[in-house]
Order: structure tokens, then sequence, then C-alpha cells
């Protein structure tokens, strides 16, 4: 089974969905838990750190092989919790960073969110030195995206990210940093790939879940 880890209800259809396309027949457990994501931009992501372990030790209770946390910000100590705990977890947007350095050197990331700039830029480097690549990260915090999000105008929310998207230049991938982001991506076609964590992330999360192995060609902690 794999759990996964959300700090927002929206994510649960998403990746129900992305279950059935990606990886029919796979038992799902989510795990909401918005209230980390409130403590981590207001205290930072360490300050959850035990909280974290706790909802860890949580789905490995509910017989999860590996965990999927779907949220940037805490996705750092989701993975470092879950090798403290010797259960593999994984960080959506791990696989997202590992395409954008695959793609070349310029990567411009957006997030909605300001406290997910520096954990994706973090992840990107990382993915960039386990590669043996030089990369140059550009971040961009889309104006107002979030508090559209917060207010349930999903659609305004999209639009914001795709502008912003749009306005984009002299980069070889864009990265749309938060899983929320992703729908932005449909109908951009500026001739530089915009990546989104969801489908990458559960993707690369489900065979461990149903085999018990291990995320480490794809982790780095």
């Amino acid at each position: 089974m794999l759990a996964l880890l959300h700090t927002s209800p929206v994510h649960v259809p998403v990746f129900d969905a992305l279950r059935d396309a990606e990886a029919p027949g796979l038992a799902v457990h989510h795990l909401v838990r918005p209230e980390l994501l409130d403590r981590a931009r207001a205290q930072g992501p360490d300050a959850v750190s035990a909280d974290v372990s706790a909802v860890l030790s949580e789905a490995a209770g509910h017989g999860a092989r590996a965990v999927l946390c779907t949220c940037s910000t805490i996705g750092s100590v989701a993975e470092a919790a879950g090798a403290a705990l010797g259960l593999p977890v994984l960080r959506v947007d791990r696989p997202m960073a590992a395409a954008a350095v695959a793609s070349g050197p310029r990567i411009a990331v957006l997030a909605a969110l300001e406290s997910t700039l520096a954990p994706t830029e973090d992840l990107i480097v990382q993915e960039a030195q386990r590669a043996g690549r030089e990369v140059r990260v550009r971040t961009v915090l889309v104006p107002d995206a979030w508090e559209r999000f917060e207010s349930g105008d999903t659609e305004g929310y999209l639009s914001a990210i795709a502008a912003a998207a749009r306005e984009v230049r002299d980069a070889d991938a864009i990265v749309l940093a938060q899983a929320s982001m992703a729908p932005a991506a449909e109908g951009l076609d500026g001739g530089v790939p915009v990546l989104s964590s969801p489908r990458l992330g559960l993707r690369a999360a489900a065979q461990p879940a149903a085999s018990d192995s291990s995320f480490s060609g794809l982790r780095t902690i």
C-alpha cells in the first residue's frame, strides 16, 4: 500500500485519478494534515519534524510500504523522517526536479507560496549534483496566486500561474513547484517544457509501494 501525505484535501481526488491511470489496483491511504503546512510556513519546515514523524508512523501502522509526500514545503522533512524510521518516503517533486535537470541548465521555478521556493531550489541543486550537471535556478513567486487558491478561486489561481509561465524567457525548463499548480500546464505550448509533479511523483512511488523496495535510485538525503 502507498500512503500519501497531503497538506490540502484538494489533492485526494487528483491522486486517486492518477493512481487509476498509472497504477490500477494499487491500494492507497490518504493522510491529510493542513496544519503541517500552516506551522511550516509560520515557523519553518524543521518545526514540524516531530509531527511528520508521527504521521509517517501512523502510515506504517496502516500497512504502508512507502509514502509519497505531496507537499513541497515539507518534502525534505518527510524524506529525512522516513529515513530515520526505515520507511521509504519520496517527496512528490523529486522526479520532477530530476526531469528539469535533464532538460538543461536554465531552470525557472514558479511557486504560489514563498515557503516552497527555497526547498524546491535546493532540491533541483541536489538532483543536479547527483547527475553531475551545472544548473542556474531562477525563482518566481506568482503574485496573489495563493490567496486565490485559499479562497477557492481555482480558475483564477491557475490562470495566474499560466500567465506567469508565459512570461518566462531564457529557460530550458519551467518547474511548477506545487502539486496544485499542475493543471496550469495544460494548453501551454511555448516551446519550453513545463513540468509538474503529481504524475511523475505518483509514477515513481507506485512501484516501490507495490514491491516493498526503496527509493534509493531517486532519493538523495
